[in-house]
């Protein structure tokens, strides 16, 4: 077994793609497994991976995929990308979400086992989702709201609701001091694979590097999931010239992430193997609204102002930023990119790819009642 030898789970795609990359020229072997779902690739599938990166097509969910590509690759450590990631899709295609989130990650380990294998370290790419609404906080109070419920959003009440009327503020996540309430589906698989991976590590005396994503995006990101993300979907729309439909008040916040950052990210975690098992958050560590998000992206395309409708996504949180400290404390990490850096190289990217059929409103979206 390669000390440098790294197998990366949905590695066809955004992140892995780009990790790849980065794996390659630091000198790694690197084997890739991915389905290529079509909602990820599109009917024909191109895979972006370095020459020497063994790629191998299979489902995480199945056994014999799994145990096919353990066979022919025992990595030094895997990288486990693959993953369900529609927050307002899981509540209606949850069997899917929790089959390939949770069933995938047990699969994978049960192939291990069946291999005989275990790796130096397993590195997971969870999610800033299993947070929840996060803390909030009143005065000196830190209280965690229960989820906004359907009857609230259609109100147009976007704030959670704390244990008074008085106003109150959002906390940074810390996977040290914040705890995980998830609010969607997605969201609690992500945490099931934590737990499902945390125990499997103790029991092996292998280790564990969680590392909670927020926001991400970049050049490489699909243009026709609809599931993708916010700024690939407002960055396309406003080179086309299109008005930007900003959520709730437009008030929602975000920390939004370049995809070089969180592959800088993982790279460390790689390079730098946990000695006992650790979680934390990558981010930029900025807040960004929704609106200002959508200001920025309009201003560089020159399009239409964006436009505050009165819509949602069951399951969508009102706020979500990280503390990236303990991020910088343990793996020498810290991101580089600004936004408007980020904006700029995406949309620069986005005007050099083929035009994509639109499927902005796959989302279930409400207007509120009058």
């Amino acid at each position: 077994m390669s000390s440098t030898s790294v197998l990366i789970t949905g590695g066809a795609g955004f992140i892995g793609s780009a990790l790849a990359r980065r794996l390659v020229g630091a000198g790694y072997h690197v084997a890739v497994m991915d389905v290529l779902h079509p909602q990820v690739h599109g009917d024909h599938a191109a895979i972006d991976l370095p020459p020497s990166v063994r790629f191998f097509t299979g489902d995480v969910t199945h056994a014999p995929d799994v145990d096919a590509v353990l066979r022919l690759c025992q990595p030094s450590q895997i990288v486990h990308l693959a993953a369900e990631t529609g927050t307002a899709q899981s509540l209606s295609e949850a069997t899917r979400h929790s089959s390939v989130n949770v069933v995938g990650t047990t699969q994978l380990l049960d192939a291990l086992s069946r291999a005989a294998h275990v790796p130096d370290q397993l590195v997971l790419a969870s999610s800033r989702a299993v947070y929840g609404e996060g803390a909030w906080q009143y005065g000196s109070q830190i209280f965690y709201p229960q989820p906004r419920s359907h009857a609230q959003l259609v109100a147009g009440i976007w704030d959670p609701q704390g244990p008074t009327e008085d106003a109150a503020v959002p906390l940074p996540s810390c996977a040290g001091r914040t705890e995980p309430r998830p609010t969607n589906i997605y969201a609690a698989t992500k945490l099931a694979q934590e737990h499902i991976l945390a125990a499997w590590s103790a029991a092996h005396d292998t280790n564990l590097s969680v590392l909670r994503l927020q926001n991400v995006y970049g050049p490489g990101q699909s243009l026709t999931n609809s599931y993708t993300g916010i700024v690939a979907l407002f960055a396309r729309l406003a080179r086309e010239q299109r008005a930007l439909d900003v959520y709730e008040d437009g008030r929602i916040v975000r920390d939004f992430v370049y995809i070089d950052d969180v592959v800088e990210a993982l790279f460390a975690a790689i390079e730098r193997p946990a000695a006992q098992p650790r979680c934390v958050d990558i981010g930029s560590g900025i807040p960004t609204t929704i609106h200002e998000l959508a200001r920025q992206i309009a201003a560089i395309c020159d399009a239409p102002e964006p436009v505050v409708v009165a819509k949602f996504r069951d399951g969508d949180v009102r706020a979500a930023r990280c503390d990236i400290g303990p991020a910088t404390q343990e793996l020498g990490w810290r991101p580089t990119w600004t936004l408007k850096q980020g904006l700029r190289v995406l949309l620069d990217w986005i005007g050099g790819q083929p035009v994509c059929v639109d499927h902005y409103g796959q989302d279930s979206v409400l207007p509120v009642k009058a």
